[in-house]
């Protein structure tokens, strides 16, 4: 197995949103913002080469949508997935298998592409499965008034009526192993129903992709919850869970939206689990 980061794009959210009711005295030590209380955001995915399999875990915003709707979101860089992909020597038809950790646009919106004479949609990884679960997928394509925004039409639909979305079996276990990507998944619930964290073992460390769960180093203490999540005592619960089996057992997590850190681990201290060292990809795994 060889791993790669895959820089897709980076933009900005509003920090407020991002920290819920931390205030931002607190928040921007860790993720300053600009005058306009906007925080660096990244959108950073996993390449998992395994065998003949090559699999990708997000896909970031894509490019597909108005250049109002990107107006919201005040990308910046120059971060582009074919970039990344060629960077490694890849290229996206050799994408076999495309893990969503959920389906919200920035994580699934580059899944889905416009045709070629932009009359209607097709997959952006032709050769490639979409996997998610069936208890998020109902979830997203019903969308309770909340999350809608967040779950869009154009990236969903598409994927069902191209024949290459897939679910993974999912019977109620949190965690579950071995799955049929070959790499354990965590479940979570409270940034959204069913999200998905992949999890696995990579030159004698324990890699976990972060998604939404912790999103930025600045997430790490515990009441630093995003104002996005739809249950935010239920992720309390879950960070706390998570945090100290990290620590514990010296896990590496692969953050998705920070944009200066990459991966980290955690120590236990007298005010909790808190950061311990962050790491580049390169240097951890030269």
């Amino acid at each position: 197995m060889k791993i790669y980061p895959v820089e897709t794009g980076n933009f900005k959210l509003d920090g407020g949103a991002m920290f819920g009711v931390v205030p931002k005295t607190i928040w921007q030590r860790t993720n300053p913002a600009d005058d306009n209380n906007l925080i660096d955001v990244a959108a950073r995915s996993l390449l998992i080469e395994d065998g003949d399999r090559l699999i990708l875990v997000d896909t970031g915003m894509g490019n597909k949508q108005s250049d109002r709707f990107f107006g919201y979101y005040y990308r910046w860089g120059d971060f582009t997935i074919d970039a990344s992909l060629k960077k490694h020597g890849f290229h996206r038809d050799d994408i076999t298998d495309v893990f969503l950790t959920h389906l919200h646009f920035d994580h699934v919106g580059g899944a889905i592409q416009w045709n070629k004479n932009r009359t209607g949609y097709e997959p952006a990884f032709k050769n490639a499965k979409f996997w998610t679960n069936e208890k998020h997928w109902k979830w997203a394509i019903e969308p309770n008034p909340r999350e809608k925004a967040s779950f869009l039409t154009e990236n969903l639909i598409p994927m069902k009526e191209s024949g290459q979305l897939s679910f993974i079996n999912y019977s109620g276990e949190s965690f579950l192993k071995n799955s049929t990507l070959g790499f354990d998944i965590r479940f979570v619930d409270g940034h959204t129903e069913k999200q998905m964290l992949p999890q696995f073992s990579y030159q004698g460390k324990t890699i976990v992709f972060m998604a939404d769960l912790i999103p930025t180093v600045g997430h790490i203490s515990l009441p630093y919850i995003m104002g996005y999540d739809t249950r935010p005592l239920m992720t309390l619960t879950e960070k706390e869970i998570f945090l100290n089996e990290a620590a514990d057992h010296n896990y590496y997590l692969f953050f998705e939206h920070d944009a200066h850190n990459q991966l980290c681990t955690l120590k236990h201290t007298e005010r909790g689990v808190r950061l311990n060292q962050v790491y580049t990809f390169n240097e951890l795994f030269k």
